[in-house]
């Protein structure tokens, strides 16, 4: 059952790549917006921001890379609801295929297209001044994290591709997501904002994931953001993966 699995998704995520590259501009249209917004915070209103950190693209960029990730999840949603319209999903099921490896070619589409565009915004970034003496061991790690964040997003936009109703529907769950780092500590420290803003900044998981990445890119001690970012990401993960599955057995039953 494994092997069938694995080949079924295999096969299922080469359709899904050539899409990709037969429409090269999804991955570069994702990663243009958090180019912008970098460019604009840094060069427009980094000179008024005190962040107590010497560059401010250096301070700026863990934020950048999460709404990167936000943004590039709207494309597996629109993806997949594509799909559900073309009567894809019932061909695939009157054969004989593993149900599951249709959603987990979407998923692993998913998170190489937004490793693609990750890599694009550090080197971006790099030509901007961001600098980082991390070890490889850090850098491991900030790929870690963002490989699980992009999961869990992933799965959240599962849910959206599979039950919206519209195509518009199924790509503007990623809104608030994009909008959840501008209350965070991704611009500017939470001990800037009033109380009842702070609060919430300082106990959503963006503050912790962006401040474990931070951490880890300037060589500080990560302290306990980085189990709060990781327990973050596993358990959005978790429930967001048996809301996916359970709402995939619907649609299909």
């Amino acid at each position: 059952m494994s092997k069938h699995f694995f080949g079924d998704t295999a096969v299922l995520l080469g359709r899904s790549l050539r899409h990709i590259t037969r429409s090269v501009d999804t991955i570069v249209t994702t990663a243009i917006m958090p180019i912008a917004m970098m460019l604009m915070f840094v060069y427009v209103f980094g000179g008024a921001i005190q962040t107590g950190s010497d560059s401010y693209v250096n301070y700026l960029l863990p934020g950048i890379l999460l709404i990167t990730v936000a943004s590039g999840i709207a494309y597996t949603a629109f993806r997949l609801f594509t799909d559900i319209k073309s009567g894809i999903f019932e061909r695939f099921q009157s054969m004989p295929t593993a149900r599951s490896s249709v959603l987990w070619a979407h998923v692993l589409t998913s998170l190489l297209a937004n490793s693609v565009s990750l890599v694009v915004v550090v080197l971006v970034a790099l030509l901007m001044g961001f600098r980082s003496g991390a070890g490889v061991g850090a850098w491991l790690a900030v790929a870690g994290i963002l490989i699980l964040f992009t999961l869990a997003l992933t799965w959240i936009a599962i849910i959206p591709g599979l039950t919206a109703k519209t195509v518009d529907g199924a790509s503007a769950f990623s809104f608030p997501l994009i909008f959840l780092p501008f209350l965070s500590s991704a611009f500017v420290p939470t001990e800037t904002m009033p109380g009842p803003v702070r609060f919430f900044a300082e106990n959503q998981p963006v503050t912790s994931i962006v401040n474990a990445i931070r951490a880890l890119f300037t060589e500080q001690p990560v302290g306990t953001d980085i189990w709060i970012a990781l327990g973050w990401c596993v358990g959005i993960l978790v429930v967001a993966y048996g809301f996916a599955m359970n709402t995939y057995r619907r649609k299909i039953a």
